[in-house]
């Protein structure tokens, strides 16, 4: 798998910082609101982690991306 650190990184800067920020962010929020009541406990964890996801899939594949067109 191609850019596997980056990937790492990525999804471990998102998670934290997003942990650590006291406002909700996108999109992970409303995921969880989604959710309903059963989660409450768990919810910061929870979109944390998928914000980490979210973005951090997102920019490994622009990273992917930009490293193809430079590899050609």
């Amino acid at each position: 798998m191609r850019g596997t650190r980056i990937l790492i990184i990525f999804f471990l800067f998102f998670t934290v910082a997003s942990f650590l920020i006291p406002a909700p962010m996108f999109p992970g929020s409303l995921i969880t609101s989604m959710m309903g009541e059963r989660i409450q406990d768990y919810m910061n964890i929870i979109s944390a982690v998928l914000n980490g996801a979210i973005y951090g899939a997102a920019l490994w594949l622009v990273f992917v991306g930009i490293s193809r067109k430079l590899g050609q």
